[in-house]
């Protein structure tokens, strides 16, 4: 646990005064998904030149139900077809994708690219046919990122049926196919 969270203060904050403040919070969120059932962690490593191992990616998430508590206050926002989804127990969240700087801006579209192997293994795993994520609408670099790795946001979450804006909530839905 504690190099998961040198690895979210990290890959977080570029201001190191911030580092203990992000990585408490992370390893908070952390523990609380840990409990969830079918909870999954995958964790990315590389050996440098001294044979030690060193930490440079994770992804962790969870199998959603339709009517599990992950989805309170939001279900307003959510297409009935994600709805399903959820139901037939093939959606998976994904809470969080941690890597490095450089794989957030270089070769972002590449299969090999190591958010994209982390979060596909991960609904691989679980036979998911979708992921789902949800990110605070003020975190623009994480927006980016994910829709470099093939994230979309969820049409319900921008309009209406109509294409009325709809009253914004704090974090966007995206989904993964």
């Amino acid at each position: 646990m504690p190099e998961l969270g040198d690895l979210y203060a990290q890959t977080s904050t570029g201001d190191p005064c911030a580092w203990n403040r992000a990585r408490s919070a992370f390893l908070r969120r952390l523990a609380t998904d840990v409990r969830r059932p079918g909870f999954a962690l995958l964790i990315a490593e590389t050996t440098v030149s001294s044979g030690a191992t060193l930490l440079t990616g994770c992804a962790h998430g969870f199998p959603v139900r339709g009517g599990g508590p992950w989805w309170q206050g939001l279900d307003g926002y959510l297409p009935e077809g994600l709805l399903r989804v959820a139901a037939s127990g093939r959606l998976f969240a994904i809470s969080e994708i941690l890597v490095g700087r450089s794989v957030r801006t270089q070769n972002q579209s590449r299969d090999w690219n190591l958010a994209r192997r982390l979060q596909r293994r991960l609904l691989t795993d679980h036979a998911a046919a979708l992921g789902v994520m949800l990110v605070h609408r003020g975190d623009v670099r994480t927006l980016e990122a994910l829709r470099f790795w093939g994230w979309q946001y969820v049409l319900a979450d921008v309009a209406d049926a109509r294409g009325t804006p709809l009253c914004a909530p704090p974090c966007r839905v995206l989904v993964l196919r």
